[in-house]
């Protein structure tokens, strides 16, 4: 009689299913926009030209879809980040996107400094044609400066 592994999810990780992280603060800048829009091929002027943005209705270069900003990063200090995902010591060598999915609320503008907290929505265990899979699904709440939900994005972790 084979005998049956041990799952991979422990209480720990059982536990941190639901907990919020600790904010992290994103700055939305022009000339991030502007690159991210020319790197994944977006032309509209909205996402160059402030003037053209403007006369659209909006507060500067919009953010281009699936881009919130960059976290801030002080030199000396632990990178934010890292408390803002859920890692846990599994002994599984491979991680891999599983996907993202972005829900807007508003518009996210240059010039706009963003705070997100995330948090570990789901946790599970598969078997995958090369060993134990561990799927894990977090969700990160972006809040502009009056504290309004601009987006949400939710995403999907494999470690393998």
């Amino acid at each position: 009689m084979a005998q049956q592994q041990a799952s991979l999810i422990t209480d720990e990780m059982r536990a941190a299913v639901g907990r919020e992280s600790e904010p992290v603060t994103f700055e939305v800048d022009k000339t991030a926009c502007r690159m991210f829009a020319r790197a994944v091929g977006y032309t509209d002027p909205i996402f160059y030209d402030e003037q053209y943005a403007r006369a659209k209705g909006y507060r500067s270069v919009v953010a281009p879809p699936a881009f919130l900003g960059h976290p801030v990063i002080t030199p000396g200090q632990p990178n934010p980040l890292a408390a803002a995902y859920f890692r846990f010591d599994t002994g599984l060598k491979r991680v891999l996107n599983g996907g993202t999915d972005i829900e807007y609320f508003d518009d996210v503008c240059a010039g706009d400094v963003l705070t997100a907290t995330s948090q570990l929505v789901d946790i599970q265990e598969r078997e995958g044609r090369l060993g134990p899979m561990l799927i894990t699904i977090t969700e990160f709440t972006y809040r502009n400066r009056e504290g309004k939900v601009v987006a949400k994005a939710r995403g999907t972790g494999i470690a393998y």
